[in-house]
């Protein structure tokens, strides 16, 4: 079942063509790796799809339901109502934490639950403290985000996109502003959801990862999908020129 589906998505900042005609869909349980060089269009192709940023032109549906249709060449976006039912499917992480420092660790997974899910105290605070024990974090509630390293703040910006009980996962390149030691555990979170079959769908500068990990890989250049397919055709056999060169640009 789609659960996110892409129809002929264009995007410009001005004069700027950064996305020109994306179709994409993900399936139910289904990660997918988004790969290629940087200003390809594959942050505003997620921050499209997670409603951050508006599109041009295009449609989307999410669980088949329509966010957005596309009406003689402009897109037009479903009311405010539907629009917020449509964003509690899925959970953002970003390469930058995004984490209120003045809030506790707990509190940064706690509130949107409680406030805006309007969810029961009690069992939100069992999940979070349950999620956390699952990133490694089960003694750091009462820390503030100041006094963690940056891969613990990313393993609790995770654990909080968890607590929304999202049917899927969006990650903004989660490793990219982190060192390769601190990189492993991340990957190691995002794995162990992988095999809980939770959809995903992750732009990444870790080939390996998205070649063990993920069920699909897209690669973008210029704003386009160039090839997308099984990571072991995408990686180790790229049909494009495009892909071959950028791919052992990534391995030197």
């Amino acid at each position: 079942m789609k659960l996110l589906e892409i129809n002929h998505l264009k995007k410009s900042f001005g004069e700027l063509s950064v996305l020109k005609d994306i179709s994409m869909h993900v399936e139910e349980g289904e990660v997918v790796a988004i790969i290629g060089p940087s200003g390809s269009g594959k942050s505003t192709l997620l921050r499209c799809a997670t409603l951050l940023e508006t599109m041009d032109e295009g449609s989307m549906y999410y669980d088949g339901k329509v966010v957005a249709a596309d009406e003689s060449g402009k897109t037009v976006y479903v009311g405010k109502k539907e629009l917020q039912e449509r964003k509690s499917m899925f959970g953002l992480v970003f390469q930058n934490f995004n984490l209120f420092p003045h809030y506790t660790v707990l509190k940064n997974i706690t509130d949107a639950p409680i406030h805006v899910q309007k969810r029961d105290k009690e069992e939100v605070y069992q999940t979070a403290r349950e999620l956390l024990k699952k990133v490694g974090l089960e003694t750091k509630e009462d820390s503030y985000p100041c006094q963690l390293s940056g891969g613990q703040q990313q393993r609790v910006a995770i654990a909080r996109a968890l607590a929304m009980k999202p049917r899927m996962l969006f990650f903004d390149e989660p490793t990219s502003a982190l060192d390769p030691e601190i990189t492993a555990g991340i990957l190691k979170v995002m794995r162990q959801l992988a095999e809980e079959k939770m959809t995903m769908i992750i732009v990444t500068h870790e080939i390996a990862f998205a070649k063990n990990v993920a069920d699909r890989v897209i690669f973008m250049d210029g704003g386009v999908i160039v090839e997308e397919g099984a990571p072991a055709d995408v990686i180790d056999h790229p049909k494009n020129e495009r892909t071959r060169n950028f791919l052992q640009k990534m391995e030197k």
